[in-house]
């Protein structure tokens, strides 16, 4: 992950989006009083995506066995 100070961040912050969004890898921004992570828009979405659905009582575990699951044994009908 990618380091840099506040004051570099502020001076290279459209870079700093654009390379956030090309590369998919967070920014981590460095001050006295804190930290941040720089994340796309679309990473963010899909983190919230991820954590809402691993939220849901035996979500995870159903997403585990459908991976398992052979593609030839899936049905082209889901049933919902």
């Amino acid at each position: 992950m990618t380091s840099l100070p506040v004051t570099q961040a502020r001076s290279k912050l459209y870079q700093l989006l654009d390379e956030a969004a090309e590369s998919h890898e967070p920014i981590k921004i460095t001050g006295k009083r804190s930290n941040a992570i720089l994340v796309s828009e679309d990473d963010w979405r899909s983190i919230q995506e991820t954590l809402y659905l691993i939220s849901i009582p035996g979500m995870r575990d159903s997403i585990r066995r459908g991976m398992a699951e052979p593609l030839d044994k899936t049905s082209t009908n889901p049933g919902w």
